[in-house]
């Protein structure tokens, strides 16, 4: 039996959730909107949560096409308010469209968002050695930089938590503890 970070639960999902995305290196520009849009949904609940309604928020954002999500006006945002599939928060759900745009001129002036977000990391995943969960943190001066920086762009729902978050999500770290299978099947060097 493999051993997983102590954050995975036994529930399916999160279970295929870790072993096949948590982590691992992320540069497709639709993706990294659909997980920053996931992510700051997720402020405040579980990741299992947001897990659990993954396809609805798939369905109901447009598969997370940044270009179509970014022409949302009110009655669609109304719609979304209605969608007991997703997470219904008013403030939430009008970020996505303002974070939506700001992810449009991101890409306009970086090339790609992708572009934009792994010069962070200096362009590679950083390796970290925790050897517990408690050893993890919620944010370091990278995910407070992101966060400062995606403010000024007038992103919403981008402090520092939920941009470390981010960054683990897409493998802009590795975070599997030491004693984690996918620790080492995401070493870099």
């Amino acid at each position: 039996m493999s051993i997983r970070c102590a954050w995975v639960h036994d529930d399916p999902l999160e279970i295929a959730y870790h072993d096949q995305e948590w982590g691992v290196p992320l540069h497709e520009d639709q993706a990294l909107f659909e997980f920053l849009i996931l992510e700051g949904f997720q402020a405040g609940l579980s990741w299992l949560t947001i897990l659990r309604k993954r396809e609805n928020f798939r369905r109901a954002f447009d598969q997370f096409d940044p270009a179509v999500v970014a022409r949302y006006e009110p009655p669609k945002h109304q719609s979304l308010l209605a969608d007991a599939g997703i997470v219904r928060n008013r403030l939430k759900v009008t970020a996505a469209t303002l974070n939506a745009q700001a992810f449009l001129q991101v890409q306009e002036e970086f090339g790609s968002f992708d572009a934009y977000l792994w010069r962070f990391v200096e362009g590679k995943p950083q390796q970290n050695h925790w050897a517990t969960l408690a050893d993890i943190p919620a944010r370091t001066p990278i995910s407070d930089a992101l966060s400062k920086d995606l403010k000024q762009r007038g992103f919403k729902f981008v402090g520092s938590t939920i941009c470390y978050a981010l960054m683990q999500a897409i493998g802009m770290v590795n975070d599997h503890t030491l004693d984690c299978f996918r620790h080492g099947e995401l070493k870099t060097e």
